[in-house]
């Protein structure tokens, strides 16, 4: 629609230009000008629209005259149709009927234009509001679309546009998502259950860093995966993900941050952000997961094995159309922007929290989640201790320099049956010595020397058992 109205425009100033282009070619001696518009106005001219014939007044071919004369380099552009101020606005709904149904848009995004009507109609009478038809234009105009049912939710957020995008090196965006599997699992304790897939993938070349089913999206499966993916290939430079709880977690953002890795979450209620990933998960139900459907004894073991075979032997090397080739390809073509991995005991001290615990004086032990771990004799003088650890893994928790990160040392739960029958120290450093036997403290005697000085008398009666 808007094309063809700008096409009519184009017509018009391209008549209205034939028209008076004479005069601006040749303009008409002094006091010709008006002679020259009546020929002109006398002439018969075929519509540029319609195809009818037409005829202007002399007014109007001396407005067009003197717009074009005016105009400069480009007299065409003035003798457009011009745009109608009130273009894209109702000219039929009053601007209390608009707000109306704006306001009730708001509150009801899951109505129907036809509920919407009869809503507004009921309250504002059928005299004040326009037909049906004009309403629905509105409504198309504005882009007050129904939505379904739970998606109302979404709007809290603004809407954006949606633009596909990739990554110029490879190892510079990683995206990484849980899936839910369609196919159950049999587990060590005879139960069935519903595993999960971990994938790590490279944004452009859509290799599969590391992918692993689990039967939870945990933090610490999320460490778990994330980790070799990191051993398995390079350091990225950003990863994105939604707004799990997993991807959230403070050991996992703690971990990027330790790593050098830029975290970059979606906006909420945005899967398509993460397309790439979730074309994965059609890829692999409509392949791998349909190639199970044979075998009756699942477990996580058996999925496991037989998806990392299927990533390393067909989806690495099957071509890709938007690629040109394969995803192994694309990852070895570069260009590469990926750091090397440090060693594997750098990278679990990496996706760890920090927290400041009192050190127990009677003890010397801190608590962790209703556990009391010992902090060595040397650090005893310590308040206040730092540590880290991840908290479904109470086996790592290291004492750390609060004001370097380094490490200072290892701490292990409280024993209490070792500490039962083993030796005790006779002094814990920072304790103090007992007073070894010498004269005075030198301030005591400057004071009494410095009272008796005065010549004041004694501030009490000395008692029997006192010297005189």
């Amino acid at each position: 629609m808007a094309d063809r109205r700008r096409a009519d425009r184009d017509r018009w100033a391209r008549l209205r230009f034939a028209i008076i282009g004479s005069l601006l070619a040749a303009p008409p001696a002094k006091g010709q000008l008006r002679a020259a518009l009546e020929a002109l106005s006398e002439r018969t001219w075929q519509h540029p629209v319609g195809g009818r014939p037409v005829r202007f007044g002399v007014s109007t071919l001396e407005r067009w005259y003197y717009a074009a004369r005016g105009a400069g380099n480009d007299p065409v552009a003035v003798l457009r149709t011009r745009v109608r101020a009130d273009a894209g606005q109702s000219r039929r709904l009053s601007t209390a009927v608009m707000a109306a149904i704006e306001a009730q848009y708001k509150q009801h995004p899951t109505w129907s234009v036809q509920l919407h009507y009869d809503n507004l109609r009921s309250v504002s009478g059928a005299g004040e509001l326009p037909s049906y038809a004009t309403v629905c234009r509105y409504f198309a105009a504005r882009g007050l679309r129904k939505l379904r049912r739970g998606v109302e939710v979404k709007q809290r957020f603004a809407p954006r546009e949606v633009r596909s995008f990739e990554a110029e090196h490879t190892n510079a965006l990683w995206h990484l998502d849980f899936h839910q599997g369609s196919r159950n699992v049999l587990t060590t304790q005879g139960e069935w259950a519903k595993p999960y897939c971990l994938c790590v993938i490279d944004d452009r070349s859509r290799l599969a860093c590391h992918i692993q089913w689990y039967l939870d999206q945990t933090t610490e499966h999320l460490v778990h995966g994330f980790s070799q993916a990191l051993m398995r290939r390079m350091l990225p430079r950003a990863v994105m993900t939604d707004n799990g709880s997993a991807m959230m977690a403070e050991e996992f953002s703690n971990g990027l941050h330790e790593l050098g890795i830029l975290h970059q979450p979606t906006l909420p209620y945005t899967p398509w952000a993460n397309g790439k990933q979730e074309r994965l998960w059609g890829t692999l139900e409509g392949r791998l997961m349909a190639m199970l459907e044979g075998v009756g004894q699942l477990t996580l073991g058996l999925l496991n094995r037989v998806t990392h075979a299927w990533v390393e032997q067909e989806y690495h090397h099957r071509h890709d159309a938007d690629l040109g080739c394969s995803p192994l390809e694309r990852y070895r073509a570069g260009p590469d922007v990926g750091r090397a991995c440090p060693e594997a005991d750098r990278v679990r001290r990496a996706f760890q929290i920090e927290i400041t615990r009192t050190q127990r004086r009677s003890d010397g032990t801190v608590p962790l989640h209703a556990r009391r771990f010992e902090i060595p004799a040397q650090f005893a003088h310590l308040r206040q201790v730092t540590v880290r650890y991840a908290r479904w893994d109470l086996s790592h928790v290291n004492l750390i320099d609060p004001q370097s990160g380094a490490v200072l040392c290892a701490l292990y739960p409280l024993d209490k049956a070792a500490n039962a029958t083993g030796l005790r120290h006779v002094a814990r450093p920072g304790e103090a010595p007992p007073p070894a036997a010498g004269e005075m403290a030198p301030l005591l005697k400057k004071l009494l020397a410095d009272f008796a000085a005065t010549g004041l008398p004694p501030a009490y009666l000395p008692g029997e058992e006192e010297d005189a």
